[in-house]
């Protein structure tokens, strides 16, 4: 996510806000990060599959809590990528 960097402390407030949400609430969530680097603003979230990945995109938490708590800081549209590992 492109969040100005005096932004991104606000930002890390929506992320610890909804971490323990996320990880209790939603079928296979099993993890979730925050990654601060000078260009960019990253969370990596774990599922168990990739099912579970794509119905968080439409879960209200996503939609009415977390997209709702950065809107006014992002800079630019955000990039969601899903990525199976093995």
């Amino acid at each position: 996510m492109k969040i100005n960097a005096p932004e991104r402390e606000a930002a890390a407030k929506v992320y610890t806000t909804y971490k323990e949400p996320f990880l209790s609430v939603i079928p296979g969530a099993v993890s979730k990060e925050l990654l601060v680097r000078d260009e960019d603003v990253q969370v990596l979230h774990g599922f168990n599959s990739e099912t579970d990945a794509k119905a968080y995109l439409e879960s209200d938490l996503f939609n009415n809590d977390v997209v709702v708590g950065l809107k006014d800081l992002l800079q630019a549209e955000p990039e969601i990528r899903i990525y199976s590992t093995f």
